[in-house]
């Protein structure tokens, strides 16, 4: 039975990672998959998904206003694959975040989606919030602070490493612009 999962965490946690290996476990196996991403995420290039350290995979793109069950339903009709991947999901729109479960529902697809669950100033993104309402089984990837507990949070930095308390929800961003905090020391770094 096809179901719609989502694996989110806080940055850096390994959620590339973790979506690579389970795609290659698949390809491994004789099956294929479908991996899509976000365009406008393209650190890795265009329609490519890459880890920190060091994998990747071409992938699809999907872009805002997109219709995903079209999208996935004619990606069948070039032939079948096991599971559809969708790396970056929290720039999923809450629609596509339906028409994702509508392809589990009336297409008989899992949909693996790895996405972060909260933005810098703590808020949910929308497809992360769709997501965690829809999804059938949810799973947290795990990273840890600078004190060894389990960061849930992400701060913001500017060019000179400042913490930033406010800007747009979406801004694209590695290490350079991102820290993973437990939300004791995100209290603190935001001033809280």
């Amino acid at each position: 039975m096809a179901k719609l999962y989502f694996h989110y965490s806080t940055m850096n946690a390994g959620k590339s990672t973790v979506l690579l290996q389970a795609s290659h476990n698949y390809v491994e196996r004789g099956m294929q998959t479908y991996l899509l991403t976000a365009k406008l995420d393209n650190r890795a290039g265009d329609a490519r998904i890459a880890s920190r350290i060091g994998i990747g995979a071409d992938a699809d793109t999907f872009e805002w206003g997109e219709d995903l069950f079209s999208k996935i339903e004619k990606r069948l009709t070039e032939g079948p694959f096991a599971c559809v991947f969708v790396d970056e999901a929290q720039f999923l729109e809450p629609d596509q975040v339906w028409q994702l479960a509508r392809a589990v529902d009336d297409l008989g697809v899992p949909i693996m989606c790895y996405g972060l669950r909260v933005d810098f100033q703590g808020k949910l993104f929308p497809g992360s919030a769709t997501l965690l309402a829809l999804a059938d089984e949810m799973r947290e990837v795990r990273t840890i602070c600078h004190c060894g507990k389990k960061a849930t949070m992400v701060v913001r930095l500017d060019e000179n490493g400042d913490v930033l308390k406010e800007g747009d929800q979406v801004q694209v961003g590695g290490n350079e612009t991102y820290v993973s905090l437990c939300r004791r020391h995100w209290r603190e770094a935001v001033g809280d």
